[in-house]
């Protein structure tokens, strides 16, 4: 893709113009926006030089090329050039293609049982535990917000913070439904059964204004079931709200009321900024079919199959026969696939926007 020199001069004019005005702001507040947007525009204006000295050292070895005594030396550093240019012209695509503002954001992590009763809270519990060991090969830090256990162990419902740089960039594509083929250990016959959990991976930004009225929220306190004996929870300190415009409801059942109640929110928050997401991310999609997931949570995308030892995501068609691995936390097989995919998509954009 031949990137058009005016729109790589924006991005440099933009540079200089946002590093020359930190230089003479004062107010704390357009510091700390000016320095974000550096934060974010400093990679791409570095890939933008990059391959501005890569192409005019290429017009030096052209001409270079044309003197005898230097054609040979400069043939040899020119081709190595040519080779290594279409790297740099598709990281600046990359930078420069439009890009999730999320990225960088931790996320909710919600697994839920789906079709197939105890066998299905154990599935869930199995993929807990697979992005757990991921999260933690990857430094960063996973807090159980609430859980629901299954009868028969793993959970009903398990709701988790990941906390960390990228995770929601890594994981946004494991929103669905992930199904399993597999005899469970209750099955006396050796009949292999099909399972279902559902997954959702939302992203938690700190710094979006959303407002939530007190009109808008009914919030109750109940008594949060506890171990038994004496560590049952005695008071009625878990807290259930209810966000009454939209129906979305949020639980915490910490052994602190008011730590339920900040969680509660911050939950709220957090699900009340993904419903705008999706319905910003289905109006790209209208205009968008190439992309890896539309994020409908009710979209099956993955099955593993035990019998067989594979697992399947079936928007990209990729099949790793490499199960037991995966779900020991090994992920970044099947995330960079997704990811590289997503990656097409998004040049595919940027060169219809260029004109091809």
């Amino acid at each position: 893709m031949r990137l058009p020199q005016a729109r790589l001069d924006q991005v440099l004019d933009r540079f200089h113009e946002v590093e020359a005005r930190m230089g003479a702001a004062s107010d704390g507040a357009e510091i700390v926006r000016l320095s974000k947007e550096h934060a974010e525009l400093k990679p791409v204006a570095d890939a933008v030089q990059g391959l501005a000295r890569a192409r005019a050292e290429m017009v030096d070895l052209e001409v270079m090329a044309e003197d005898p005594e230097m054609a040979d030396m400069a043939a040899e550093e020119l081709q190595a050039l040519k080779e290594r240019l279409p790297d740099l012209e598709r990281d600046v695509a990359l930078l420069l293609a439009p890009r999730d503002a999320d990225e960088n954001a931790s996320a909710v992590l919600e697994v839920r049982a789906g079709t197939g009763g105890d066998e299905a809270a154990l599935f869930a519990g199995d993929l807990f535990r697979m992005y757990s060991r991921y999260a933690s090969t990857r430094g960063w830090r996973v807090e159980v917000d609430s859980a629901t256990e299954g009868e028969m162990g793993g959970y009903k419902e398990v709701i988790a913070t990941v906390t960390g740089e990228g995770v929601f960039g890594r994981l946004k594509f494991e929103s669905g439904v992930h199904r399993v083929q597999r005899v469970p250990a209750t099955e006396t016959q050796g009949r292999i059964h099909t399972s279902a959990a559902t997954v959702a991976v939302l992203p938690e930004v700190e710094d979006v204004e959303i407002e939530i009225r007190d009109q808008d929220i009914r919030i109750d306190t109940y008594r949060s079931s506890g171990a038994g004996g004496q560590h049952v929870n005695k008071t009625d300190s878990a807290v259930r709200i209810t966000h009454l415009p939209t129906g979305i409801v949020v639980t915490s059942s910490e052994k602190s009321q008011h730590v339920n109640r900040d969680k509660a929110m911050k939950n709220l928050r957090v699900r009340l900024y993904d419903m705008q997401r999706q319905e910003k991310d289905k109006a790209r999609s209208d205009a968008r079919k190439s992309q890896v997931g539309s994020g409908d949570r009710s979209e099956r995308i993955r099955t593993y199959n035990f019998p067989q030892g594979r697992v399947t995501d079936h928007r990209i068609g990729l099949t790793l026969h490499s199960l037991p691995q995966i779900l020991e936390g090994e992920l970044d097989p099947m995330l960079n696939a997704l990811i590289a995919e997503d990656q097409a998509a998004r040049l595919a954009d940027l060169e219809a926007e260029f004109g091809g």
